[in-house]
């Protein structure tokens, strides 16, 4: 069987305390109380919630995880990279103090060893929410150890035969390289084994130019590092709105970040402990050389070593195959996360795992396509979307409108000193059906647009909300008087005009 634990280097206090947590090496796996209502298969969010939702409404539940409770995101994800983001911002606000605001000034470097301490001390401190005994007091029966189906209605794990009336494949996904020539040759990083640096690389190189790819390599740099994107599209960021991306690509480069764009990997090389990728522009080759090399390009389901032919659920390369209500080829079995999703982020998998919920003890009839799914990319600034974008919408024959507000006409965003950035919404006579937020704080602000796609709010009432200003949030509001203003057409002015004289 594959050796399937990340390990958590160093294994210093923090991550002992983590793992004791999360995969406690004393852990005895429970007897099967009979048939259970429900399995979850997968211990990252979506297994989670699917587990202690189900037991909160007092289901027969368990729980299989073959690593760490918590998934990627508590791990290797979202905690830990967020830690490292906030504490490059950090630095690049000490060294700007004096300039903007007349502060101190700073010399010297940081200590990029405090800075993933810290960051292991904090995803240590967290992980007693994800904790083994934590979901065992709920009442989940928690099994730590590889699952396997063995019929379509069980599963084993460490010996023990789970018979189950529903089940839900939550297995997420993990990280895969792209075939370049030699890359098994060095010892390259991926988000599973990033955060086990303790010394700062003089030379970071990144391959590939998507979220992780950008804040990571925007965070090194501003640690210090030089860093180098190598990236085949013309731009960073390519799904997002070029404008957006545009505003992020600059930051980047004004951050020490290069950037080496529309270019094809061709093969890496290990020298002396150091990777030097071979990249081709325009049918030459160049060379550069890093202490280490970060491949954030490329995703897979974690599919493997489940025995799902055994149990008659279809999946293929992308995942397991599901339904609008997250079945799967076998009605008993739902999947639900990065396993079975095209969305990837943890916020996506509670909702399903909602889905999950309903749909499984319930004979509910929620449907995955209403979801309304927001994300953020955590740069600086950071980029937030919700809903269509513009080419979208023109691809479905929907007539619609922009209206687009920069943050320099914001008053809170001027005094911040955090002026770069817009808001952009796709409007339909009022109605949103989309929005890009570039701001530093994108990500807190965003919900606000979802909610008003999912409850119908229409550009109008926004604008008859109240915001309190000073706000970076007032932006909101401001698109909402621009959708306003436009409503004032020729035909309605000269009413108003007529109506004033009639006033006299």
């Amino acid at each position: 069987m594959a050796d399937h634990t990340i390990h958590m280097e160093p294994f210093d206090e923090h991550n002992r305390q983590l793992v004791a947590n999360v995969h406690p090496l004393d852990w005895i796996n429970p007897e099967p109380s009979g048939r259970y209502h429900l399995v979850a298969v997968g211990g990252g969010t979506a297994g989670l919630v699917s587990a202690v939702g189900a037991a909160g409404l007092g289901a027969r539940t368990a729980l299989i995880e073959r690593n760490l409770l918590g998934g990627d995101c508590l791990n290797v994800g979202c905690v830990p990279s967020k830690a490292v983001i906030s504490a490059a911002r950090a630095w690049k606000g000490a060294r700007e103090s004096k300039a903007m605001f007349g502060g101190p000034a700073v010399q010297g470097h940081g200590d990029f060893a405090v800075a993933m301490e810290r960051m292991r001390r904090l995803r240590a401190g967290i992980s007693h929410h994800d904790s083994v005994r934590r979901f065992s007091d709920l009442g989940v029966d928690v099994y730590l150890g590889q699952a396997r189906f063995v019929s379509p209605n069980a599963i084993e794990v460490g010996g023990r035969r789970l018979e189950f009336r529903r089940a839900v494949i939550a297995t997420g996904g993990r990280a895969v390289a792209p075939p370049i020539p030699g890359l098994e040759s060095v010892d390259y990083l991926t988000n599973e084994n990033i955060f086990s640096l303790t010394d700062l690389p003089p030379r970071f190189g990144v391959i590939g130019a998507g979220p992780i790819g950008c804040e990571m390599a925007q965070s090194f740099a501003r640690f210090g590092s030089r860093v180098t994107i190598l990236e085949m599209g013309t731009q960073v960021l390519g799904r997002e709105d070029p404008d957006a991306a545009a505003i992020v690509q600059e930051t980047l480069l004004r951050d020490g970040v290069t950037l080496e764009l529309q270019v094809r990997v061709v093969r890496v090389e290990g020298r002396d402990d150091k990777a030097v990728v071979i990249f081709e522009r325009d049918g030459q080759e160049h060379g550069v050389e890093f202490e280490q090399l970060l491949v954030a390009v490329g995703r897979a389901p974690n599919v493997d070593e489940l025995g799902l032919e055994a149990a008659g659920v279809e999946y293929d390369r992308f995942g397991v195959k599901v339904d609008d209500r997250l079945r799967t080829s076998n009605r008993r079995i739902y999947a639900c996360g990065d396993v079975a999703s095209r969305f990837k982020f943890t916020h996506t998998a509670d909702a399903q795992a909602r889905i999950v919920i309903q749909n499984a003890l319930f004979y509910g009839r929620a449907k995955a396509s209403k979801l309304v799914v927001p994300w953020c990319t955590y740069t600086s600034p950071e980029i937030a979307h919700v809903g269509m974008y513009e080419k979208q919408a023109r691809e479905r024959g929907l007539s619609c409108e922009t209206i687009t507000v920069p943050l320099s006409e914001v008053d809170r965003a001027v005094l911040d000193g955090e002026t770069e950035g817009f808001l952009r919404v796709l409007h339909r006579k009022g109605k949103i059906l989309g929005a890009t937020l570039v701001a530093a704080h994108a990500g807190d602000m965003i919900g606000g647009l979802a909610l008003a796609i999912t409850a119908g709010v229409s550009l109008g009432q926004i604008s008859a909300t109240i915001h309190p200003y000073p706000t970076q949030g007032e932006i909101v509001r401001k698109v909402g008087d621009a959708y306003r203003r436009e409503a004032l057409t020729p035909r309605v002015r000269k009413l108003f005009a007529a109506w004033f004289r009639l006033l006299g």
